[in-house]
Order: C-alpha cells, then sequence, then structure tokens
C-alpha cells in the first residue's frame, strides 16, 4: 500500500495543520462516531490502529483524493467526475511548464503566487482546456483562483516531495515512511487584468463579478485581525467544535455535534488554537480624474477596499493603484441615522491583487528617494523619448510645447519647464540623511489676462503626477492632512491633503493671493518637504516631496513698480525666499507685441493651428536679407533663442508623449555640476549678495545658491545629460536676471 498510495491521501502528512483548524469539524465528535463504523476502515484499506487524526481526515470519503489540499480550497466533496477536475489539471500544466520561473520559497513564505493575466490567456493549452477562461474568471471568480490555487498546490506539493525523496536518497534512509510535506494555503494573484472598470459604472449589475479599477488611494486604515474561524464551546458538555464565519460576519453555531448533547448555548473561545485569525485592512480609493472623464457638478466616487494577508501594507495615500477583485455587498454602516435601512447595501471589493505604480515598498529608503513615480515605459515610448532627445534645439522644442494656446512669455514657460524637470535630490550626510531638497518651488505674479492659469494647467497636466488646486477655495487641511474618524470602527484615520497626493510630483496653486492664513502651511512643506501632523494623539510626518508652482495678482489688481515685490505680494519674506523663481508678468502696452498676440489670438479661435500671418511675412521680408540662418545660436541670448521666429512652425510634442519624457528623465538621469558651471553659478551669487544689500528688493539668502543649483541640473536633465555644462549655468543665470 506504502508504494502504491504514498503521499496521495488528503492530509497524511497535515497533521500540524489540522491543530490549527484547517481539518474542519471538531476532532471528538467525529471520533466517536467513528468507532461504530467498522465498515469504514475496511473500505479504506486503513488499519485500525492508526492515530485518529488521520482516520478524522479521510473519514467522509471512501476513496483517496489524489489533491492534498482538496479541502483548504474547494468546499464540494471530491468526487472523479467534478467539473473542477479538468480546470485543475489544466492549471496544473500551466504551472508546472512554469515553475523554474518562480521562487518557490519566496511563495510558500508569501502564501501568494502572482499569475499574469495576459500570459494565462495567451497560453495554447489553457485555450484549448478552457476556451472561455476570461468568461469564467469574471463571472465566477471564488471557484477559478480556487482552482488555480489548488494546482499550484498540487505542483508545489509534488515538487516537494520529489525533493524529499532526493535528499532521502542521498541520506541513505529508508523510503517506507510517509514524508511529511506541507504546504501553507497558496492564494492566487491575478494582475495585468482586462479590460479595467471605469468606478462610476460599478453599480449592482456587478455583484460577484471579477473586476479591475484604477484609481488613487486616499485613505488606508490600521491593520486589523478578521476572524475567519473561531472556536465554540458547548456550555452542556464542554464539547468544542470549530466554526467558520465567511465574509467577516459573526453568528454562532446552531447546535452541539454530539448526538447524546445536542445544546444550544455556546460561548466563544478567541485564544483556542482552532481560531483562525487573518490580517485585515480596509482602503479607500478615489477615481482619478482625467481629463476625457471629467463629469461636471459631480464630487469624484470612492470605493472602499478590503486587503487581507500579505496585500496588507502594499499602498500609502497617494499611490496610484490598480485593484483586481471581486465585488462584494456588506451592510450599511452602524452609524446610519435610520434604524430601518437594513435593505441597504454598499458595495465593496475583496482585493484580489494590487499593483502599485509608485513602485513597491520593498525597495531600501535610498532608491525610494531617487525614483519618482515610477512609469512602465514601452519599447515605442523609448524610441519617441530618444527621437525628442536628438532634437537639435531641444530647449526651445519643450517649451513651445508646454502651452502652445499662451502667446510669448517664453522665459516664463522655461523656469515651468525647468520646474517640471526637477533638480537630483542630495543628502548631506549618511549617518542623518538630511535630505536638501531637489524641487524648485515657481511663483508667477502678473497682472489679470495674462493666461497665468492656463499655463499652470498645463503644467499640472503634462507632469506625470500633478496636483490643481485653486487657492479661494482650499483650506489648510485640505492642503495638507486631515485626521477624520472611521464611522465603523471608532478609529482616526488620515486622509491626504493635495500636497500629500502630489508627492513626488507638482501641485500647482492658483488664486494664490486669496488664500488667507494657509500659507503658514506650506513654509514646512516647501522646505522640509514633509507635513508633520500632531492632532487628537496622533503625532506622524508624512513625505510630501512637491513642487510648488504657484500664480498669484498682485495687490489692488494692477502690480505697482513703485513698491517693492513683497510690499506688491503682502507675502512674508520667510514664504517668499523659499521659491526658487519669481517672475513678474506686467502688462505694458507695445504695438508690435501687441500685434502678434492679436493675429496669434485670432488664429487659434479660427482653428488655425499655424497661421503664417500678414505681419509675419511682412516682418520676414523686411529682415536684413545678409543674415545667414546659420548664424552661431549659443551669441544670441536666452530669450531671443526660445522666440519662434516669425514663419518659423514649430511642431510641438503632444502631452501624452511629454509626459513620458519628463517621467524618463526624472526616473534614469541624475545630473551634477561641472567645474566651469560651479564658477559661474559662485560669481553670479556674490553679485547678487552685493546687490541686495544696496537695494530693498527679496532677500538673498544660500537659498538662492540652493535654487540655482537645482534649476542648473534641471536644465541638463531637461536633455537627459549626466553633467551640467558652462551654457546651461548661464542660462539659468540668464532665466534668474530676468526674474
Amino acid at each position: 500500500m506504502n508504494g502504491e498510495y504514498r503521499g496521495r491521501g488528503f492530509g497524511r502528512g497535515r497533521f500540524q495543520s489540522w491543530k490549527r483548524g484547517r481539518g474542519g469539524g471538531s476532532f471528538l465528535g467525529k471520533w466517536r462516531e467513528l468507532k461504530h463504523r467498522p465498515d469504514l476502515n475496511k473500505a479504506t484499506g486503513k488499519h485500525p490502529e492508526q492515530t485518529p487524526q488521520s482516520l478524522l481526515l479521510q473519514s467522509t470519503l471512501d476513496q483517496f483524493i489524489p489533491y492534498k489540499g482538496w479541502k483548504l480550497y474547494l468546499s464540494e466533496v471530491y468526487s472523479d467526475s467534478s467539473p473542477f477536475i479538468e480546470k485543475i489539471q489544466a492549471f496544473e500544466n500551466f504551472f508546472a511548464r512554469r515553475i523554474d520561473l518562480y521562487d518557490k520559497d519566496e511563495i510558500e513564505r508569501k502564501g501568494s503566487i502572482l499569475v499574469d493575466f495576459k500570459e494565462l490567456t495567451k497560453d495554447d493549452e489553457i485555450a484549448k482546456l478552457i476556451p472561455n477562461i476570461a468568461n469564467e474568471l469574471r463571472d465566477t471568480p471564488d471557484k477559478t483562483l480556487a482552482c488555480m490555487g489548488l494546482a499550484i498546490h498540487q505542483v508545489l506539493t509534488k515538487d516537494l516531495e520529489r525533493h524529499a525523496a532526493e535528499l532521502q536518497a542521498q541520506e541513505g534512509l529508508s523510503r517506507n515512511g510517509e514524508t511529511m510535506v506541507n504546504v501553507p494555503h497558496i492564494h492566487t494573484r491575478v494582475y495585468n487584468y482586462e479590460p479595467l472598470t471605469q468606478l462610476k459604472n460599478v453599480r449592482a449589475n456587478y455583484y460577484g463579478k471579477y473586476i479591475a479599477l484604477r484609481g488613487t488611494v486616499v485613505r488606508v486604515s490600521n491593520i486589523k485581525p478578521l476572524c475567519t474561524k473561531m472556536a465554540f464551546l458547548c456550555a452542556a458538555c464542554g464539547e468544542i467544535q470549530s466554526f467558520s464565519l465567511p465574509d467577516g460576519k459573526y453568528n454562532l453555531p446552531t447546535k452541539c455535534p454530539v448526538p447524546a448533547c445536542r445544546g444550544k448555548s455556546f460561548t466563544a473561545l478567541r485564544s483556542s488554537p482552532l481560531t483562525v485569525t487573518m490580517d485585515w485592512q480596509s482602503i479607500k480609493i478615489q477615481e482619478s480624474m482625467s481629463d476625457d472623464q471629467r463629469e461636471a457638478g459631480r464630487i469624484p466616487r470612492t470605493i472602499e477596499c478590503e486587503l487581507v494577508h500579505d496585500l496588507v501594507d502594499s499602498c500609502v495615500p497617494g499611490d496610484t493603484v490598480t485593484i483586481t477583485g471581486v465585488v462584494k455587498v456588506s451592510n450599511a454602516e452602524e452609524g446610519s441615522r435610520n434604524k430601518n435601512d437594513k435593505c441597504m447595501f454598499l458595495l465593496y471589493i475583496e482585493a484580489n491583487s494590487v499593483s502599485n505604480s509608485k513602485g513597491q515598498k520593498t525597495k531600501p529608503s535610498e532608491d525610494e528617494y531617487k525614483h519618482g513615480t515610477l512609469m512602465e515605459f514601452s519599447l515605442k515610448d523609448l524610441y519617441a523619448i530618444q527621437e525628442i532627445q536628438s532634437e537639435e534645439n531641444l530647449f526651445k522644442l519643450i517649451v513651445n510645447s508646454l502651452c502652445p494656446v499662451i502667446f510669448g512669455h517664453e522665459l516664463v514657460k522655461a523656469g515651468l519647464a525647468l520646474a517640471l524637470f526637477g533638480g537630483s535630490q542630495k543628502y548631506v550626510d549618511d549617518k542623518n540623511r538630511i535630505p536638501i531638497r531637489g524641487d524648485p518651488h515657481v511663483l508667477v505674479v502678473g497682472d489679470p489676462g495674462l493666461g497665468k492659469s492656463q499655463m499652470l494647467q498645463a503644467v499640472c497636466n503634462v507632469a506625470p503626477r500633478g496636483v490643481y488646486v485653486c487657492g479661494n477655495t482650499t483650506t489648510t487641511s485640505g492642503l495638507t492632512v486631515t485626521l477624520s474618524k472611521d464611522s465603523s470602527s471608532g478609529d482616526f484615520a488620515l486622509e491626504a491633503g493635495a500636497l500629500v497626493l502630489g508627492d513626488q510630483g507638482i501641485c500647482g496653486i492658483d488664486e494664490f493671493d486669496k488664500m488667507g492664513n494657509q500659507h503658514q502651511a506650506l513654509l514646512e512643506a516647501m522646505e522640509q518637504q514633509c507635513i508633520s501632523l500632531a492632532k487628537a494623539g496622533v503625532v506622524c510626518s508624512l513625505p510630501a516631496r512637491t513642487s510648488i508652482i504657484a500664480a498669484a495678482n498682485p495687490v489692488g489688481g494692477h502690480y505697482n513698480k513703485a513698491k517693492t515685490v513683497s510690499e506688491n505680494l503682502k507675502m512674508g519674506s520667510a514664504l517668499l525666499s523659499r521659491f526658487d523663481l519669481v517672475f513678474i508678468l506686467l502688462d505694458t502696452p507695445n504695438e508690435d507685441h501687441d500685434h502678434l498676440l492679436s493675429e496669434h489670438v485670432i488664429a487659434i479661435r479660427a482653428g488655425k493651428q499655424r497661421a503664417v500671418s500678414s505681419a509675419t511675412v511682412a516682418r520676414m521680408n523686411s529682415q536684413d536679407s545678409n543674415t545667414s540662418i546659420l548664424e552661431v545660436v549659443s551669441d544670441k541670448p536666452l530669450s531671443e533663442r526660445l522666440k519662434v521666429v516669425p514663419g518659423e512652425t514649430i511642431d510641438p510634442i503632444p502631452h501624452q508623449l511629454l509626459r513620458k519624457y519628463i517621467g524618463y528623465a526624472r526616473q534614469y538621469v541624475s545630473p551634477r555640476l561641472s567645474t566651469e558651471a560651479t564658477q559661474i553659478l559662485q560669481d553670479f551669487y556674490l553679485e547678487l549678495r552685493k546687490q541686495s544689500q544696496r537695494l530693498n528688493s527679496s532677500p538673498i539668502t544660500t537659498r538662492q545658491l540652493e535654487s540655482l543649483i537645482r534649476l542648473t541640473e534641471a536644465r541638463a536633465r531637461l536633455e537627459l545629460r549626466e553633467e551640467a555644462t558652462k551654457q546651461d549655468a548661464e542660462d539659468i543665470v540668464e532665466i534668474m536676471k530676468y526674474r
């Protein structure tokens, strides 16, 4: 018998796991019943003197189950004609072919395996055996995932048994004893699932279906233990039974399993070894509002998701995640006003896999700071990035692609483009790791009607991660972080505000002057790059590594040249000195410029993108015909080099491509300064300090030197170079002089 059936009967080696409550049912009760069924022992071909545990696990069936973990995954009784068998075999072949690609120890330790949905659907054998795999996963997710789990369980068990047999052969041990192989319950996590469902479409008809959602995590609860099986003690006869609690709903068993007793009152044993708990965490996901889905007049939809086992702690507020899972319903919260709302249900998602686009949290901290939002690049994207980088006058192209609707203001756009790329983050020393911030902040001040908000919107759309808020409708807690009380459990949860959601990206604040007293909230976020919080016994600090780009109008509507900058803005010098670039846009009448501007606006309104109009033609003819087109570019000042010469057509980079390019640059390029560049920056800084003592302009501090370094790095990063040259430094000095 040993030779024929070795390692097959269910749970032969499952002695330990039975103790943890996996065996189901109570041990004593069944054992008592078994004594009176001698025919069973004959049927199973087992010796009566075997341990009661192994008998218990085999007792209900009169045949051997080839799958050791059948009861762990499926509630049905095993039969050869079961419809699941062929599915399980198909998945088994699938995993057996790929078993060497997986890290087996990792799977056992985490208790989960990642399966790529695309691989699954493209696999020929699976397509042949289970032709409609995608529909089955969508409509009956629980059973399909259970079959996958059982298949990988079986593959691992066989693999381990083979290893054990090899080891035994090497050691020369006798092979007649059963090998104890214990594989834990393994969850199958399907990722790359398609199609993505819009959050607004998740309605009642999705109940029980398997869907994939994409959104931003706005709230994460604490991790709590959730009980899946509870041991109950019968008050009458002291019988202990384990009772499973599905979906986290607590209910009592109805009667005692002992035939003589049949008691009705039970007490729960929370510390019994038969009680099984698992980690549980709930997160709230808000749909990411992109332009094409933005609907006027409705609050962005949110949905709760429940994470269990190894998924807990896989995301923090502000992450963009793709969650696949099963839509379930729960009763409305206990705190609802009407006590009679028993029929009100809430949809939530029981997550099966979470893919975090911000990079897994397993990386050491230095990498985490270096990489921003981790973007995925396809081969097509990389070719496009290479194509963009090989353009000869790249700075001009990017500046003019930033917001092509706005005419002129090249240097302001250049400053905004540099803020998009950002400098590289550095540390003072390795011991304390005090970061020197790498994100530049820009403030654009100017008379009304010059398109400041347009430029701000454009920058936030192009940034790989951009949040746009308007100052007059913002509160301090909306910018930083809110502490809210959870209605169901009563503990506090942090809800991330705009600066935390824009972590490692850009936060655009419009109407900066109308913000009232919210400026104090920004002081810490702008320099220390984190937000600390002490409320209601919660003391913590959250990262907010954002570039702040603000647009403001001067006090009284128009810029008064007789006053200083800080008087015009009514802002404290503490806040002003934190901005690397402060641009002042003045609306001064100028005939040539006004002529060109009006034509640009009319051409855009008429729908002509590149209108070469009468004025431009006239100007082209009036240009001196002797100057060669190939004259040396770098002799001209930057503002001239960035201007689009009348008659020249520029093909702006589309926003999606520009976003990829910026993401690539921020992720993989970290430039250093060359010696010539440092010399230029130092001389310019010393000159600035000299001047600032004479004039009562905005204060010049070491922050200005740091911002010069940051912007020079950003200028090099814009062209994907690892070293900032003398030319880069000169460009930055010119932008600084313009401000």
